[in-house]
């Protein structure tokens, strides 16, 4: 049996829920809306045609950085598997269509969106780091003296080699 691998444009409809399977996988489950939009040449304007609405299923890594990153009415770019399901329930037939995302990203044509790369470490390996930030009372004197170089911004002072 072959995939078939769509891309779909579109906003999110419903806000994407994080949870774990039974063995712990992440999963983030959204609602995708796309509306089709034609021009009418005669009336000059663009109309809104019917709108279709699909399940995204984003496991995994994915899965969490969609939770962190997305929300409802967001412009959306989908790639995955595409899926239809037909079921029937009290004599009457349904049909549903899911995507399996592969990537999910902002429409960058309807806006402007800013990346995080997310770095995952196993915590027990990793030293904690020493708080860069000078203690509190010092920083607090130093704006009570009115020391110059503390009001500075950091781009600003002189590197002086020691």
């Amino acid at each position: 049996m072959s995939e078939t691998l769509v891309t779909i444009v579109g906003n999110v409809a419903t806000q994407p829920e994080l949870k774990q399977t039974s063995t712990g996988v992440p999963v983030t489950r959204f609602r995708l809306a796309t509306t089709e939009r034609r021009y009418d040449r005669t009336e000059e304007r663009w109309n809104d045609g019917h709108t279709s609405f699909y399940t995204v299923w984003a496991w995994r890594t994915l899965g969490e950085n969609v939770a962190g990153s997305v929300g409802i009415g967001e412009p959306l770019v989908v790639q995955g598997r595409l899926r239809v399901h037909e079921r029937e329930d009290k004599g009457q037939g349904f049909v549903s269509a899911s995507i399996d995302a592969v990537a999910v990203g902002h429409d960058m044509s309807r806006g402007t969106s800013a990346f995080r790369r997310v770095l995952k470490a196993r915590a027990e390996l990793v030293d904690p780091l020493p708080d860069p930030s000078p203690p509190a009372k010092a920083q607090a004197k130093s704006m009570k003296t009115g020391d110059a170089e503390s009001q500075r911004p950091s781009e600003e002072r002189e590197l002086v080699p020691s």
